[in-house]
């Protein structure tokens, strides 16, 4: 077995004469950083390139048949561990730095670590909330391609979907937990338990999903896994739900809207139905969102049903999308001319200012005012 961190100090020798301005940090992590190597361990170290020509020290080899992996990172991708846009956290979190080109750099890495601890604070639950809703977007590929397979296909198929699923919603789960794992698949099931919010029944449909022998029960299971934190993850982002504020979240909305609303009475007129197809649904969907928005504080949840139009529906808006009919655009005019009055008092009724001028002159004058604050 050969003395890993031997190994380290030649790459670092190696580094100090050919790259001494081309790499920021070395660092490892891992079983030696967290004390738990065994006599099979490598030493998982990685390295930030300060310049392009570092990323020409990265090495892959294996020494008394120990395998080795010197790999970079860079300063960006660094950053979005901290942030636990990546799931890697652990990696800067948790590793031991063995070289640094500066006291500016290694002073940069620390400032990094300590932003971990920032990002898990309170005031940062619903950015991380929304990622886990988008981490479960990416679930629900994998479950669609176990729904279109067939149920007695090859178990290899459904064990390496369900995989996918499983570390979706894993990396989910912790992240509405505001936390990271520390160790890797397989040895973090204890530290999953142990996680403050998350689905009953998570022990047991974990379990399911990694031994099942039939593909209809790890299909099944990957459901309702996916099912119950998607619902977790719902009803905790309506913990974020704020006072409605339509001036600073619907400033300039309607003017822009206003000029969809003149193209689909167009369309109407001309009996345009594809123009008035796309344009009706675009813009419904997206007075919606911004409604809710305005409304709450936070875009509607993508994956609950219904939940983008809460609002538009609470409001009594016109449904334009269920009046398009091929041949008979009557009705969707008049139901935008409608929405257009509606949606405008309603705006104007919560504060919003909108920019409307009779005349080249107003216009002017308005411009004057403006330069002046």
């Amino acid at each position: 077995m050969p003395d890993v961190f031997a190994v380290a100090d030649t790459l670092i020798k190696h580094i100090k004469n050919n790259y001494s301005n081309d790499i920021a940090i070395v660092a490892y992590y891992g079983s030696y950083a967290q004390g738990t190597a065994t006599k099979r361990s490598d030493l998982d170290f990685f390295f930030i390139p300060a310049s392009a020509d570092g990323y020409r020290a990265s090495i892959q080899f294996i020494l008394d048949d120990i395998s080795f992996d010197f790999w970079p990172i860079s300063w960006e991708r660094a950053e979005r561990m901290a942030s636990l846009a990546d799931p890697q956290t652990t990696i800067i979190a948790d590793c031991r730095l063995l070289y640094a080109r500066s006291d500016e750099d290694r002073n940069r890495f620390m400032r990094l670590r300590d932003s971990i601890a920032a990002i898990q604070e309170p005031e940062h639950g619903l950015q991380l909330t929304q990622r886990a809703e988008s981490l479960l977007h990416d679930a629900y590929v994998h479950l669609y391609k176990m729904s279109r397979m067939d149920p007695l296909a090859d178990l290899t198929f459904y064990r390496s979907e369900a995989y996918d699923v499983l570390t979706k919603v894993i990396q989910s789960l912790g992240l509405l937990n505001q936390t990271y794992f520390t160790v890797g698949w397989g040895k973090n099931k204890d530290q999953i338990l142990r996680l403050p919010l998350k689905p009953d029944h998570l022990e047991s449909l974990y379990e399911t999903i990694i031994t099942a022998q039939l593909p209809a029960d790890i299909r099944s299971a990957c459901e309702r896994l996916t099912e119950a934190t998607l619902e977790l993850v719902a009803k905790h982002r309506g913990m974020y739900s704020t006072a409605p504020s339509y001036p600073d979240r619907m400033k300039g909305f309607y003017e822009e809207t206003k000029g969809t609303f003149d193209k689909i009475i167009t369309a109407c007129e001309k009996n345009d139905y594809d123009t008035a197809y796309f344009a009706a649904i675009r813009i419904q969907d997206e007075i919606a969102y911004f409604l809710h928005l305005a409304e709450k504080g936070y875009p509607p949840f993508q994956l609950e049903l219904n939940s983008q139009y809460q609002v538009y529906k609470k409001l009594g808006l016109p449904d334009l999308i269920h009046l398009l009919a091929p041949g008979d655009l009557k009705p969707l005019q008049a139901a935008v001319v409608r929405l257009d009055v509606l949606l405008l008092s309603h705006l104007k009724a919560n504060g919003v200012e909108i920019n409307s001028f009779e005349s080249i002159e107003q216009f002017e004058s308005f411009l004057r005012t403006r330069s002046v604050r």
